[in-house]
């Protein structure tokens, strides 16, 4: 028998909790014991501290009978991606170098999390470093699609859509460097959002990024979900130098405040993807749910910026920041084609860096213009639906052929401008996979993004349909 908090949205769960029709003590024992049932299929999970959670959930749960006060999120189990560190567990990027790393502190946005009562449940699964679309790593193998075992989740924070999707947790954290959280929701089903560039501070780090193109932003089932988790987290840390202030206000209590009548560009291709024919059938559909509010959208044809080459050469320059001390003692146990990547960033040139700063220049420009006159851009999130588990990513799309980055064309631009993106469910293929719509905000404009998402699930809701794993 499915178990009755399984697929409740975090914020329900903790008004529960608070009004103490359920402790913490025991959501904590159905939610582990779903993980029990439903893990060894999907592998979303790699590492489950459940009797810590479970001591933590005894003592939260004898703090709310006492009446002592605890943050919004008390109670709540939450996963955490594996490239981000928890305490006494361990941060094994997915890298079977990396297997016996254990965290000797929390990660800042962790702190923050465990600060508002979230119960750390365990690691979701990631492929190596976040480095690819898909979950497989050679550590902890492969993550499944709850929706269709043969299908990737997405990635490269697969695990934790997974979990979310499964009915294991109602919050998980995810990053994003190309796309990583927004594959995975559109994809798997559920909402992610990528931050601005700086919303969420990233450390502590070994060493600080290269570049700013990778952000934090969590997975959730709901889009109330993903603004009481950035509540939570946003705002500055010393860690994070590029990171910005917290906001004045709280993205949970204006969130139902979207502004009427807005002007809003709609892209189905950027001027250059090939998008799967039942993906833009359905994303067309999903575009006009906001004509039905009043608002105003313009479709776009003009070809945006190809940034792809600046991107991948700039996200590659992070990874190998993290590992050039030790690429050479680790890499012969490392994927291949993560290992060649990388060697292959060591021929970067100056006039690389100036060519890629000169892309950066002319989508910024162009972005610049788009939201002059534009108060949102919507475009489908992935052009396609998931493939297989195991991977590759498919070479052709409707039987044109494509190179393996058109498979992720409408995420990565916006981890290079630094904008803010979501991917909200926007439906199923033909073949019953989840399709998801990105919208993206101005910068800074987490706030927007989340409004737009929230009247968008208001009149096209999707929290009462999920997979039975």
């Amino acid at each position: 028998m499915t178990s009755p908090i399984r697929y409740l949205s975090a914020v329900k769960l903790a008004s529960l909790i608070r009004s103490k029709k359920i402790s913490p003590f025991e959501v904590m024992k159905e939610t582990l014991n779903t993980i029990n049932a439903v893990n060894p299929k999907v592998n979303a999970f790699v590492f489950i501290d459940a009797d810590g959670a479970l001591r933590e959930a005894r003592r939260v749960t004898e703090e709310i009978a006492a009446g002592k006060r605890k943050g919004p999120l008390a109670g709540i189990p939450l996963g955490v991606k594996d490239l981000e560190d928890v305490k006494g567990m361990v941060t094994s990027f997915g890298s079977v170098p990396f297997k016996d790393n254990v965290a000797v502190t929390d990660s800042v946005q962790v702190a923050r999390l465990r600060e508002a009562g979230a119960i750390m449940v365990g690691k979701t699964n990631t492929p190596e470093f976040g480095s690819t679309g898909f979950t497989k790593n050679r550590l902890f193998g492969i993550t499944r699609n709850p929706w269709n075992l043969e299908k990737t989740p997405g990635g490269s924070s697969g695990g934790s859509a997974a979990a979310v999707v499964a009915g294991m947790i109602s919050l998980a954290t995810g990053s994003d460097g190309g796309g990583s959280v927004r594959i995975p929701a559109s994809y798997s089903g559920c909402y992610g959002l990528k931050t601005s560039a700086g919303r969420i501070p990233m450390g502590p780090l070994p060493m600080l990024h290269m570049n700013p193109i990778a952000v934090l932003g969590p997975l959730t089932r709901t889009v109330e979900d993903a603004a009481l988790f950035l509540d939570c987290v946003a705002g500055y840390h010393p860690a994070a130098p590029e990171s910005l202030p917290r906001p004045e206000y709280s993205y949970l209590k204006i969130l139902n405040n979207l502004p009427r009548s807005l002007n809003i560009a709609f892209s189905p291709t950027l001027g250059y993807a090939t998008v799967q024919n039942d993906v833009i059938a359905c994303i067309e559909k999903s575009v006009k749910a906001f004509e039905e509010m009043g608002h105003r959208i313009v479709r776009l044809e003009e070809k945006f910026p190809n940034v792809v080459n600046a991107w991948s050469k700039l996200f590659s320059l992070n990874i190998y920041g993290m590992l050039s001390d030790n690429l050479d003692t680790h890499g012969p146990e490392m994927g291949k084609a993560l290992v060649y990547s990388l060697e292959d960033i060591k021929k970067l040139t100056m006039a690389d860096l100036v060519e890629a700063q000169k892309t950066r220049t002319e989508q910024n420009n162009m972005l610049w213009n788009l939201f002059d006159q534009f108060d949102l851009l919507l475009t489908p999130t992935m052009p396609s639906e998931a493939f297989a588990a195991e991977g590759p990513p498919p070479t052709h799309i409707n039987g044109t052929p494509i190179h393996i980055l058109d498979v992720v064309a409408f995420t990565y631009p916006f981890n290079l401008s630094g904008h803010p993106a979501a991917s909200v469910p926007a439906g199923f293929t033909k073949s019953g996979m989840p399709i998801g719509l990105q919208i993206v905000g101005p910068r800074l404009r987490d706030d927007l993004v989340l409004q737009a998402s929230q009247a968008y699930e208001r009149v096209r809701p999707w929290n009462d349909r999920w997979p039975e794993v």
